[in-house]
């Protein structure tokens, strides 16, 4: 069975995913986290783009706000199943 099944996550993808608050367990689907944590990023994106409308920041700004914002999700750009040991 599928929901039996126990996932083990890379060590530095664990690390990643608790600096987004995201603690997994071996029964944690990765497709489920990964989810999740693509919502959190799209959160991220929207909340930037909406200070950028309210001049919280300069526009010349906002590139180099997403670049850097892309680099804390880094995760999102791999597939779920690199997310776990071979």
């Amino acid at each position: 069975m599928a929901a039996d099944r126990a996932y083990r996550y890379r060590d530095e993808v664990i690390e990643q995913l608790r600096h987004h608050g995201v603690h997994p367990s071996e029964r944690t689907r990765p497709e489920l986290v990964h989810e999740f944590v693509s919502d959190q990023y799209r959160y991220e994106l929207r909340r930037l783009r909406d200070r950028l409308l309210k001049n919280e920041f300069p526009k010349h700004e906002y590139y180099g706000r997403v670049v850097e914002l892309r680099k804390r999700y880094w995760l999102v750009s791999m597939a779920p199943g690199e997310w776990l040991v071979s």
